[in-house]
Protein backbone atom coordinates (compact mmCIF):
# COMPACT_ATOMS: atom_id res chain seq x y z
CA UNK A 1 0.00 0.00 0.00
CA UNK A 2 1.42 3.50 -1.08
CA UNK A 3 0.04 6.59 0.84
CA UNK A 4 1.05 10.49 0.20
CA UNK A 5 1.08 13.16 3.09
CA UNK A 6 1.45 16.50 1.60
CA UNK A 7 4.14 18.56 4.44
CA UNK A 8 4.14 21.24 2.06
CA UNK A 9 2.69 22.80 -1.22
CA UNK A 10 4.26 26.36 -2.86
CA UNK A 11 3.30 27.39 -6.21
CA UNK A 12 7.28 26.73 -7.04
CA UNK A 13 7.08 22.74 -5.09
CA UNK A 14 5.83 19.91 -3.40
CA UNK A 15 6.80 18.46 -0.40
CA UNK A 16 5.31 15.12 0.28
CA UNK A 17 6.16 12.33 2.96
CA UNK A 18 5.58 8.70 0.60
CA UNK A 19 5.34 5.70 2.99
CA UNK A 20 5.17 2.17 1.14
CA UNK A 21 4.26 -0.67 3.03
CA UNK A 22 5.04 -3.16 -0.23
CA UNK A 23 6.65 -6.66 -0.08
CA UNK A 24 7.63 -7.49 -3.20
CA UNK A 25 10.58 -9.12 -5.24
CA UNK A 26 9.06 -8.62 -8.76
CA UNK A 27 8.94 -5.25 -10.42
CA UNK A 28 6.22 -2.43 -10.61
CA UNK A 29 4.87 -1.77 -14.74
CA UNK A 30 6.83 1.26 -15.92
CA UNK A 31 5.75 4.40 -14.96
CA UNK A 32 6.03 7.52 -16.83
CA UNK A 33 7.52 10.66 -14.35
CA UNK A 34 6.01 13.84 -15.25
CA UNK A 35 8.20 15.98 -13.50
CA UNK A 36 11.53 16.69 -11.29
CA UNK A 37 12.00 15.19 -7.95
CA UNK A 38 14.26 14.70 -5.63
CA UNK A 39 13.69 11.35 -3.23
CA UNK A 40 15.04 10.89 0.07
CA UNK A 41 14.75 7.40 2.16
CA UNK A 42 14.04 8.17 6.17
CA UNK A 43 14.00 4.55 6.78
CA UNK A 44 13.55 0.99 5.13
CA UNK A 45 14.75 0.79 1.43
CA UNK A 46 13.82 -0.29 -1.94
CA UNK A 47 15.03 -0.66 -5.75
CA UNK A 48 14.77 1.87 -8.91
CA UNK A 49 14.95 0.74 -12.18
CA UNK A 50 15.17 2.97 -15.52
CA UNK A 51 17.16 2.22 -18.85
CA UNK A 52 20.77 3.18 -17.82
CA UNK A 53 20.71 0.46 -15.05
CA UNK A 54 18.77 -0.43 -11.33
CA UNK A 55 19.62 1.22 -7.86
CA UNK A 56 19.39 -0.27 -4.15
CA UNK A 57 18.58 3.28 -2.45
CA UNK A 58 18.30 3.54 1.18
CA UNK A 59 19.01 6.20 3.62
CA UNK A 60 22.71 6.47 2.26
CA UNK A 61 21.55 6.77 -1.44
CA UNK A 62 18.56 9.16 -3.11
CA UNK A 63 18.12 9.82 -6.80
CA UNK A 64 16.77 12.71 -8.66
CA UNK A 65 13.93 11.74 -11.00
CA UNK A 66 13.89 13.49 -14.60
CA UNK A 67 10.38 13.91 -17.00
CA UNK A 68 9.75 11.36 -19.34
CA UNK A 69 11.89 8.72 -17.36
CA UNK A 70 10.13 5.21 -17.39
CA UNK A 71 10.91 3.50 -14.12
CA UNK A 72 10.30 0.92 -11.81
CA UNK A 73 10.39 0.05 -8.26
CA UNK A 74 10.34 -3.38 -5.93
CA UNK A 75 10.95 -4.05 -2.46
CA UNK A 76 12.63 -6.82 -1.58
CA UNK A 77 13.22 -5.93 1.95
CA UNK A 78 10.06 -4.52 2.70
CA UNK A 79 8.89 -0.98 2.94
CA UNK A 80 10.13 2.25 3.08
CA UNK A 81 9.46 5.93 4.35
CA UNK A 82 10.62 8.77 2.07
CA UNK A 83 10.87 12.40 1.10
CA UNK A 84 9.92 12.88 -2.32
CA UNK A 85 10.29 17.15 -3.78
CA UNK A 86 8.29 17.91 -6.94
CA UNK A 87 10.17 20.89 -8.01
CA UNK A 88 8.67 23.18 -10.76
CA UNK A 89 10.30 23.77 -13.73
CA UNK A 90 11.15 27.55 -13.47
CA UNK A 91 12.59 26.54 -10.02
CA UNK A 92 14.06 23.73 -11.73
CA UNK A 93 16.08 25.82 -14.36
CA UNK A 94 17.01 28.48 -11.59
CA UNK A 95 18.92 26.27 -9.95
CA UNK A 96 20.15 24.03 -12.48
CA UNK A 97 20.02 25.80 -15.54
CA UNK A 98 18.64 25.84 -19.17
CA UNK A 99 20.31 22.57 -19.97
CA UNK A 100 21.73 20.44 -17.53
CA UNK A 101 23.89 17.66 -17.83
CA UNK A 102 23.97 15.22 -15.20
CA UNK A 103 26.84 13.18 -13.83
CA UNK A 104 23.95 10.00 -13.02
CA UNK A 105 20.84 9.80 -11.46
CA UNK A 106 21.75 8.61 -7.54
CA UNK A 107 22.90 11.04 -4.78
CA UNK A 108 25.01 9.84 -2.15
CA UNK A 109 23.55 11.37 1.15
CA UNK A 110 25.86 12.36 3.06
CA UNK A 111 25.92 14.28 6.87
CA UNK A 112 25.21 18.05 5.21
CA UNK A 113 22.77 16.59 2.93
CA UNK A 114 21.22 14.49 5.53
CA UNK A 115 21.23 17.49 8.00
CA UNK A 116 19.60 19.65 5.31
CA UNK A 117 17.24 17.11 4.93
CA UNK A 118 16.07 17.22 8.36
CA UNK A 119 16.19 20.81 8.47
CA UNK A 120 13.84 20.95 5.46
CA UNK A 121 11.31 18.47 7.89
CA UNK A 122 11.56 20.45 10.67
CA UNK A 123 10.74 24.04 8.80
CA UNK A 124 8.16 22.90 6.09
CA UNK A 125 5.11 23.57 8.54
CA UNK A 126 5.96 27.38 8.53
CA UNK A 127 7.52 28.12 5.31
CA UNK A 128 10.82 25.76 4.14
CA UNK A 129 11.64 27.83 1.24
CA UNK A 130 14.88 28.46 2.19
CA UNK A 131 15.76 24.95 3.53
CA UNK A 132 14.50 23.29 0.09
CA UNK A 133 16.67 25.50 -1.76
CA UNK A 134 19.50 24.85 0.20
CA UNK A 135 18.93 21.25 0.15
CA UNK A 136 18.41 20.90 -3.71
CA UNK A 137 21.18 22.95 -4.19
CA UNK A 138 23.44 20.60 -2.31
CA UNK A 139 21.77 17.83 -5.16
CA UNK A 140 22.74 20.12 -7.94
CA UNK A 141 26.30 20.33 -7.03
CA UNK A 142 26.54 16.22 -7.17
CA UNK A 143 24.36 15.42 -10.17
CA UNK A 144 24.79 18.22 -12.53
CA UNK A 145 27.58 19.12 -14.44
CA UNK A 146 26.85 22.12 -15.57
CA UNK A 147 24.84 24.90 -13.34
CA UNK A 148 23.30 28.21 -13.62
CA UNK A 149 26.02 31.15 -13.53
CA UNK A 150 26.03 32.78 -10.07
CA UNK A 151 27.10 35.95 -11.28
CA UNK A 152 28.96 38.86 -9.48
CA UNK A 153 27.41 41.96 -7.46
CA UNK A 154 26.57 40.47 -4.15
CA UNK A 155 26.16 44.22 -2.29
CA UNK A 156 24.26 45.28 -5.09
CA UNK A 157 21.86 42.16 -4.83
CA UNK A 158 21.26 42.32 -1.34
CA UNK A 159 20.79 45.90 -1.24
CA UNK A 160 17.87 45.75 -3.55
CA UNK A 161 16.55 42.59 -2.22
CA UNK A 162 15.95 44.58 1.44
CA UNK A 163 14.34 47.06 -0.71
CA UNK A 164 11.87 44.95 -1.80
CA UNK A 165 11.05 43.37 1.85
CA UNK A 166 10.85 46.81 3.28
CA UNK A 167 8.65 47.77 1.19
CA UNK A 168 6.74 44.99 1.57
CA UNK A 169 6.48 43.87 -2.00
CA UNK A 170 4.22 40.65 -2.20
CA UNK A 171 6.91 38.72 -3.70
CA UNK A 172 8.65 39.57 -0.35
CA UNK A 173 6.41 36.70 0.78
CA UNK A 174 9.19 34.10 0.56
CA UNK A 175 13.04 33.14 -1.37
CA UNK A 176 11.42 32.15 -4.53
CA UNK A 177 9.65 34.97 -5.61
CA UNK A 178 11.70 37.67 -4.58
CA UNK A 179 14.36 35.58 -6.68
CA UNK A 180 12.08 35.93 -9.32
CA UNK A 181 11.15 39.20 -8.85
CA UNK A 182 15.00 39.70 -9.09
CA UNK A 183 15.85 37.78 -11.96
CA UNK A 184 18.52 35.43 -9.79
CA UNK A 185 18.37 32.12 -9.01
CA UNK A 186 17.11 31.65 -5.37
CA UNK A 187 20.31 29.64 -4.66
CA UNK A 188 22.23 32.75 -5.43
CA UNK A 189 20.10 35.25 -3.24
CA UNK A 190 20.41 33.01 -0.52
CA UNK A 191 23.97 32.37 -0.56
CA UNK A 192 24.49 36.27 -0.94
CA UNK A 193 22.11 37.35 2.13
CA UNK A 194 24.39 35.07 4.19
CA UNK A 195 27.81 35.99 2.85
CA UNK A 196 26.56 39.83 2.97
CA UNK A 197 24.92 40.36 5.99
CA UNK A 198 25.48 36.77 8.14
CA UNK A 199 22.16 35.98 8.38
CA UNK A 200 19.64 34.27 5.84
CA UNK A 201 17.01 36.21 4.24
CA UNK A 202 14.60 34.14 6.37
CA UNK A 203 15.55 35.20 9.58
CA UNK A 204 16.18 38.73 8.27
CA UNK A 205 12.54 38.82 6.49
CA UNK A 206 11.40 37.63 9.72
CA UNK A 207 13.51 39.84 12.21
CA UNK A 208 11.48 42.60 9.49
CA UNK A 209 8.08 41.00 10.55
CA UNK A 210 9.02 41.07 14.00
CA UNK A 211 9.93 44.66 14.18
CA UNK A 212 6.62 45.56 12.46
CA UNK A 213 4.57 43.03 14.97
CA UNK A 214 5.93 45.21 17.77
CA UNK A 215 4.68 48.08 16.52
CA UNK A 216 1.35 46.67 16.55
CA UNK A 217 1.59 45.67 19.77
CA UNK A 218 2.83 48.36 21.44
CA UNK A 219 -0.13 50.26 19.59
CA UNK A 220 -2.60 47.81 21.72
CA UNK A 221 -3.18 45.29 18.75
CA UNK A 222 -5.79 42.81 20.41
CA UNK A 223 -5.79 39.98 17.82
CA UNK A 224 -2.78 38.09 16.92
CA UNK A 225 -4.45 35.96 14.47
CA UNK A 226 -5.20 38.76 12.80
CA UNK A 227 -1.66 40.19 13.02
CA UNK A 228 -0.23 37.09 11.67
CA UNK A 229 -2.65 37.04 8.86
CA UNK A 230 -1.59 40.54 8.27
CA UNK A 231 2.60 40.36 8.34
CA UNK A 232 2.55 37.00 6.22
CA UNK A 233 2.77 34.54 8.41
CA UNK A 234 1.98 30.93 8.21
CA UNK A 235 -0.83 31.14 11.21
CA UNK A 236 -0.93 32.43 14.72
CA UNK A 237 1.47 29.32 15.90
CA UNK A 238 3.67 30.57 13.37
CA UNK A 239 3.81 34.68 14.38
CA UNK A 240 4.09 33.01 18.39
CA UNK A 241 7.29 30.73 17.51
CA UNK A 242 8.99 33.36 15.65
CA UNK A 243 8.92 36.27 18.00
CA UNK A 244 10.04 34.13 20.39
CA UNK A 245 12.76 32.84 18.60
CA UNK A 246 13.96 36.56 17.93
CA UNK A 247 13.18 38.06 21.22
CA UNK A 248 12.98 35.59 23.50
CA UNK A 249 9.11 36.06 24.59
CA UNK A 250 5.90 35.33 23.25
CA UNK A 251 3.73 38.39 21.90
CA UNK A 252 1.00 37.86 24.86
CA UNK A 253 4.00 38.13 27.16
CA UNK A 254 5.31 41.51 24.91
CA UNK A 255 1.78 42.88 24.50
CA UNK A 256 1.92 43.06 28.88
CA UNK A 257 5.64 44.57 28.81
CA UNK A 258 4.81 47.47 25.98
CA UNK A 259 1.22 47.58 27.98
CA UNK A 260 3.55 49.05 31.25
CA UNK A 261 5.55 51.20 28.92
CA UNK A 262 2.77 52.95 27.65
CA UNK A 263 1.09 53.32 30.84
CA UNK A 264 4.52 54.42 32.43
CA UNK A 265 4.84 57.56 29.67
CA UNK A 266 1.07 58.22 29.95
CA UNK A 267 2.13 58.77 33.91
CA UNK A 268 5.44 60.69 32.77
CA UNK A 269 3.17 63.07 30.47
CA UNK A 270 0.49 63.84 33.30
CA UNK A 271 2.85 64.38 35.84
CA UNK A 272 4.79 66.95 33.59
CA UNK A 273 1.29 68.50 32.72
CA UNK A 274 0.50 68.53 36.69
CA UNK A 275 4.08 70.28 37.03
CA UNK A 276 3.04 73.04 34.15
CA UNK A 277 -0.37 73.87 35.76
CA UNK A 278 0.68 74.37 39.21
CA UNK A 279 3.84 76.83 38.24
CA UNK A 280 0.65 78.71 35.98
CA UNK A 281 -1.40 78.80 39.03
CA UNK A 282 -3.74 76.43 37.65
CA UNK A 283 -5.89 74.47 39.40
CA UNK A 284 -4.96 70.56 39.89
CA UNK A 285 -7.83 67.66 38.22
CA UNK A 286 -7.14 64.57 40.69
CA UNK A 287 -8.76 62.55 38.21
CA UNK A 288 -5.81 62.69 35.76
CA UNK A 289 -3.45 61.17 38.88
CA UNK A 290 -5.78 58.37 39.43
Amino acid sequence: MLSFTVLAARPEFTVSSVDCRADHRGWSAEQPSADVRLVLVRSGGFRRRVRNGCTDLDRTLGYLGLPGEEEQFSHPAGGDVCTSISLRPGLWRALAGDAPRFAGPSLYVDGRLDLAHRRLLAAARDDGSEELVGLVAQAVRQVVTTRAPDGGGDEALVARARGVIGDDHPAASGLIPLAGLLGVSPYRLSRAFTRVLGVSLTRYRNGVRVSRALDRLEQGEPGLAALAADLGFADQAHLCRTVRDHLGHTPTALRRLLGKTRAHRRGERLTADVVRDRRHGGAIDTELLR
